[in-house]
């Protein structure tokens, strides 16, 4: 497998060092030169199997001649041997047509555990066949961060920082990252938003000075991290009889990591009738979807805090794609948008955009309102995240009712009680793993948002 960047001015890299570097050296983001495809009568025989057998067949088609036979095997066994629900990504049906694909059932109850436990065993694996090490540095609108320590903690082989805006996540994703005591952990709350943390994260990154000493990167701006985000496209939709039967995602979206894994099934032969992308008031990509003008905005505080992001990292990897890959448009188009905060989007390239997604976003009220009304239409409680992309499935003005929607449920309900006591008027039932967080001291530490501040705080950690 070989991956390029989206601005072109990279050298091509195998797979695994896509997966360490993280962000390619000239500032864009690696995908891969050509994806894979996965015939159909391969998509169909995924119905009924293990999670961890289907997760084995996609990953083996990025790393087969990196990786000895059997290890594949094995990493996926580990990463979801540790699941709640043996289904790992389990289909709950609401109503006739409308299923919700249950992702909260790793470590730290959220979406990003499926795709980090897979990738902390990819690096260990690696790094420890290498007789090296890495500092990894995460910045966190709140479930990655839970995860990525979740995942990363207590391996010789990483130091893992987390940045993270303080005040703007909910107590319980803040406890999953400042409660774990590992001495390989080292979190920061940042005076800022995730906008200004995934900034100091990216200058950093292009620092050649920090790429040079193994500073590598866990956001869904590593494709290891799309890669294992497909798997669960592919086991809902051949659940419900893909390839012959079109399903429809919706899917909340805020840096359009999970929107983009979505695409990456598509372009490797899952057949999607629709992908609906949702947002809350942090509407820039249901805005560039709608516009044709892709304009970062201030960042609002809302129910759903994961989803609070005006700087969406994936969608220059969804332009790209969208150009026809034309690197060299994707790079003058996203060093304007660095540069100006806004860029208009090339005709063909917003009517691929299109063709592909539909954008919706949502209000607090909305959300609110869902809530409420799926817990009293079916006794389901849902986080708001989860309740974004139900409402965009409701609200999505090309929806066939013929064909089944599923709605990606990122989060666990619990893991936002404030929000759902508001919509519900009850407490969602927290789960052992968070009444253990709630008995545990929290250590972290405090920076301002100023790129040499933080940069101090990553050469500290990683010394």
């Amino acid at each position: 497998m070989i991956c390029v960047s989206t601005r072109g001015g990279a050298p091509d890299v195998g797979f695994i060092d896509a997966m360490l570097g993280g962000l390619a050296p000239d500032g864009g983001l690696y995908v891969p030169k050509g994806w894979p495809r996965i015939p159909r009568h391969d998509i169909a025989g995924f119905a009924g199997r293990p999670y961890a057998e289907v997760a084995t067949a996609i990953l083996k088609l990025f790393t087969d001649g990196d990786l000895a036979s059997g290890v594949v095997e094995r990493l996926c066994e580990e990463a979801y041997a540790g699941f709640d629900h043996p289904a790992v990504a389990p289909l709950v049906q609401l109503a006739p047509g409308l299923f919700l694909l249950e992702l909260f059932h790793g470590p730290s109850l959220a979406f990003k555990d499926i795709a980090m436990q897979l990738l902390a065993r990819l690096y260990d694996h690696v790094l420890v066949a290498n007789g090296s090490t890495a500092t990894i540095v995460c910045a966190t609108s709140g479930d990655t961060g839970g995860a990525a320590v979740e995942a990363f903690r207590g391996l010789d082989s990483i130091r893992l920082v987390i940045l993270f805006p303080e005040n703007r996540i909910s107590e319980r994703q803040r406890r999953f990252m400042t409660t774990s005591g590992d001495a390989n952990i080292h979190v920061a709350a940042v005076d800022g938003d995730f906008d200004d943390c995934q900034a100091l994260l990216k200058s950093i990154l292009a620092d050649r000075t920090f790429a040079n000493a193994g500073l590598a990167a866990v956001n869904s701006i590593n494709l290891a991290r799309i890669v294992a985000q497909t798997v669960y496209y592919f086991t809902a939709a051949a659940a419900l009889g893909s390839p012959e039967r079109p399903v429809t995602f919706a899917v909340p979206t805020g840096n359009f990591g999970d929107a983009y894994a979505g695409y990456a099934a598509t372009a490797m032969g899952l057949p999607v009738e629709r992908l609906v992308v949702a947002t809350n008031s942090n509407d820039i990509v249901a805005r560039a979807l709608e516009a044709g003008r892709y304009q970062r905005g201030s960042t609002k505080a809302t129910l759903s805090p994961a989803m609070d992001i005006q700087v969406a990292s994936n969608f220059e990897r969804f332009w790209f794609e969208c150009s026809g890959r034309n690197a060299n448009d994707t790079a003058v188009a996203f060093r304007a948008f660095a540069a100006s905060g806004s860029v208009d989007i090339p005709p063909p390239t917003h009517r691929r955009m299109r063709e592909l997604l539909g954008g919706v976003a949502i209000t607090e009220a909305q959300t609110l309102a869902t809530m409420r009304a799926t817990f009293e239409g079916s006794g389901v409680i849902v986080d708001p995240h989860t309740a974004v992309a139900l409402a965009s499935a409701q609200a999505d003005p090309a929806r066939d009712s013929r064909t089944p929607v599923v709605v990606l449920s990122t989060a666990h309900a619990a893991k936002f009680p404030q929000a759902v006591r508001s919509a519900t008027g009850i407490d969602p039932p927290p789960p052992p793993r968070i009444k253990r967080l709630e008995t545990l001291p929290e250590a972290f530490d405090r920076l301002p948002a100023e790129l040499e501040a933080v940069k101090a705080y990553v050469r500290a950690a990683a010394a």
